[in-house]
């Protein structure tokens, strides 16, 4: 949708409610460029914003029916729903809902939705591009020439590989798994996929595999499977040895699905290389062990965080308040039982 299509929506009339967009202002802005700020306020009777660190002492909340928020907004438990009596809908501009919601949330009924979607093609590309530089070897060329070494020491590597004909293994078909994999078969890369949940009719089971098979063929493994209690600690030490030498992982997911400490004894001892976005602790403490390893390649928890995808989670909230106040179904709502097994 462009910001064209956005004014001339909003031309029209709409259905109305009491709004607060609470999301810090810097995302602010990113979700909500000016014309779609716009849209969004003109769903609104009444329009609001307030920081997430300060929100709970607006007194906006008394009057609030529909609340925007993403990241740092507080737990909506029973102390904060008390102060949101009017509250009948709450729209995570961000992803996971896991951090805002709480059984006196779920008692109440308040519908929940979010804008998980919007992320999923830039975590996909992000993966790829990782998984490309893995590939060709550039983070360690990258790193000897920085720190020094001769240039044939440099390139002293080996061989780089291309994308088109590598084995990529998809730990996870969610939504940006399979943004992944559609990437990487477009450039002709050997794809299978691990998913105990993957539909009996699915397209995916024309690529599907068990987690052992997957973890020892492939050269490239990438993990796209949500945090949740199963998947936690999914791959420990015996998984991680199972890797064929000179393999490689990638996780722009969650870090708790990996042990870490065994991630790191197969990465730093030079058989395994690894590119990751995600760690136990954020942000990474400056004297972390994982930044002084040549084979790893590492990234600051952004592969979501593009314009473009911040653009579409605005485009998303604003459709999702549309459907609501027109009484049709959200498209992006989150159940309790959902949550059981997303991240």
């Amino acid at each position: 949708m462009s910001n064209d299509a956005v004014r001339v929506a909003d031309s029209e009339p709409h259905p109305t409610a009491r709004i607060l967009v609470s999301i810090a202002t810097a995302e602010r802005t990113a979700f909500f460029p000016t014309a779609a700020l716009n849209a969004l306020a003109a769903r609104a009777s009444a329009f609001d914003t307030g920081e997430p660190a300060t929100i709970t002492s607006s007194a906006a909340l008394a009057q609030t029916e529909i609340a925007v928020v993403a990241w740092g907004f507080p737990r909506l438990d029973a102390d904060l729903l008390s102060r949101m009596p009017r509250l009948r809908l709450v729209v995570n501009a961000a992803s996971s809902v896991r951090g805002l919601v709480s059984d006196a949330f779920w008692d109440a009924g308040i519908p929940i939705s979010q804008a998980g979607a919007a992320m999923s093609p830039a975590v996909a590309e992000m993966s790829l591009t990782l998984t490309l530089a893995l590939l060709r070897r550039t983070h360690r060329m990258d790193h000897a020439l920085r720190t020094g070494r001769p240039w044939d020491q440099a390139r002293a590597i080996d061989r780089a590989r291309e994308i088109s004909g590598s084995r990529i293994g998809v730990i996870g078909a969610s939504r940006t798994g399979r943004e992944f994999i559609r990437m990487c078969r477009a450039l002709g890369a050997q794809v299978r996929v691990y998913d105990p949940y993957l539909p009996a009719r699915d397209p995916l089971t024309a690529f599907a595999t068990d987690l052992a098979d997957l973890l020892a063929t492939s050269d490239i493994v990438a993990v796209h499977a949500p945090a949740t209690a199963e998947t936690s600690g999914m791959l420990g030490r015996e998984q991680l040895a199972s890797m064929r030498d000179g393999a490689a992982l990638v996780n722009t997911a969650r870090s708790s699905i990996i042990d870490m400490d065994a991630l790191y004894g197969e990465v730093a001892s030079g058989r395994l290389d690894a590119a990751l976005d995600v760690f136990d602790t954020e942000p990474l403490p400056l004297d972390d062990r994982w930044r002084e390893l040549p084979n790893a390649l590492l990234t600051a928890h952004v592969s979501g965080a593009t314009a473009e995808s911040r653009a579409r989670a605005g485009r998303i909230v604003i459709d999702e308040i549309d459907r609501f106040l027109a009484g049709a179904q959200l498209q992006h709502r989150i159940t309790r039982e959902a949550l059981e097994r997303m991240g």
